[in-house]
């Protein structure tokens, strides 16, 4: 599944239809260095407001990655960025399905542009603490309610409350509606913001919504992405009643959301977990397979502690679970259904992983090892990291 993609000179348009349980799906992509195939997979939600999911092969989300293709991808759209983008630059990622991505991408550009100022943070659905947040809406999600925390690092403070720059990423963008909504409330919070910018690995708004993004942000607004094009999407009576259960949170009730990740900034690269990768791999043979998992919004040190074991030489893929629900089929081969490690009472999954089929699982998490995630720990046969900040990582005993 995790095959390394090949960038090509040039590959021509192509146009796609797809017919899902909850409705026709026609995609047209533009000419570029990478295919629809390569890049993304189609698949059913169960999500009256949205019955179909991009289903993204390298983002390390619903599909296992090998962090190589995943860091080509953050480079790749790091390097899409303006340069001139007039600084403070803020960079915010999209929870929960593209924050790993994001904090890749925020990094690949520091390590570009180490003297600019520039702040990571990513949107939630979990709130730490009594920190002051942001509110937003992402109309078309499972669960709609958003917001950003406001950091509580004076300097850090500081960077969001003086750019003038935007970059906003998430794995697809289709009608830039939940990027305007997050753009208006930063602008409510800061009016020196001047410039957006959106990256996206696939951007399947079409011409005349891309040409007119700035009129409706107000502000110049810009995008790139590793693929870009437009689709249809005609729903079935299915979709239509494929509404599920809501899926709500209580604002203020501590579940166990680290604030040492992003969720309060950083602007910085954090650091691969060198020690913890190092006694790993140690213990694995040169034919084993292994799988980081993340969990839920907890993405980024995964990918950063497979891109280790990779490069000392582990055959190794990432991905995470997720709180999404996805219809098995198309794009997605298999579902494992757990209760959520966040306490929020809500079923979380993991796609196109079959138990036994990984020879280890490390499995990277925010929250207090909980009887979900040993629950998790015992379907797939995994172990379990605690993540208590960048370099205090606990291993817990399943039981």
């Amino acid at each position: 599944m995790s095959a390394a993609i090949q960038k090509s000179p040039w590959l021509s348009a192509e146009m796609r239809t797809v017919m899902l349980p909850t409705g026709r799906m026609e995609v047209k992509a533009d000419a570029g260095q990478f295919s629809l195939d390569d890049l993304v997979g189609f698949a059913a939600r169960a999500n009256a407001r949205r019955g179909f999911l991009f289903l993204s092969k390298v983002l390390g989300k619903h599909w296992p990655v090998t962090p190589q293709l995943m860091r080509k991808i953050h480079v790749e759209l790091a390097a899409k960025i303006p340069v001139d983008l007039p600084g403070p630059v803020v960079f915010i990622a999209m929870a929960e399905t593209a924050i790993g991505l994001g904090q890749g991408v925020f990094e690949a550009y520091k390590a570009n542009n180490p003297n600019r100022a520039a702040l990571f943070l990513h949107t939630s659905r979990y709130q730490v603490g009594d920190t002051p947040i942001i509110e937003f809406e992402e109309a078309h999600s499972h669960a709609p309610r958003q917001f950003m925390h406001m950091p509580t690092d004076i300097a850090l403070r500081g960077i969001l409350l003086t750019a003038r720059s935007l970059v906003l990423v998430d794995d697809e963008a289709s009608t830039g509606n939940t990027f305007m909504n997050l753009t208006a409330a930063c602008r409510a919070l800061n009016p020196a913001i001047e410039c957006v910018h959106l990256a996206t690995i696939t951007n399947f708004m079409g011409q005349a919504v891309n040409d007119a993004l700035t009129q409706r942000f107000g502000i110049p607004v810009t995008i790139s992405a590793v693929l870009s094009g437009e689709y249809t999407f005609t729903a079935s009576e299915l979709q239509l009643a494929a509404a599920g259960a809501a899926q709500l949170f209580e604002a203020h009730a501590d579940r166990g959301a680290s604030a040492s990740f992003g969720r309060l900034g950083v602007n910085r690269p954090l650091s691969v977990p060198i020690d913890l990768a190092k006694r790993l791999v140690a213990t694995l043979r040169p034919d084993e397979r292994v799988l980081v998992l993340g969990t839920g919004e907890f993405m980024h040190m995964a990918f950063l502690l497979g891109l280790g074991l990779e490069k000392m030489g582990a055959n190794v893929v990432l991905q995470s679970t997720t709180r999404s629900p996805i219809l098995q089929g198309d794009a997605v081969s298999h579902v494992l259904t757990f209760p959520d490690n966040y306490g929020e009472g809500v079923a979380n999954f993991i796609y196109n992983v079959v138990p036994g089929q990984y020879d280890h699982v490390f499995i990277c998490h925010e929250t207090p090892a909980n009887a979900a995630l040993h629950q998790l720990a015992n379907a797939v046969g995994g172990r379990l990291f605690h993540f208590l900040s960048e370099n205090n990582i606990e291993e817990i005993p399943v039981r």
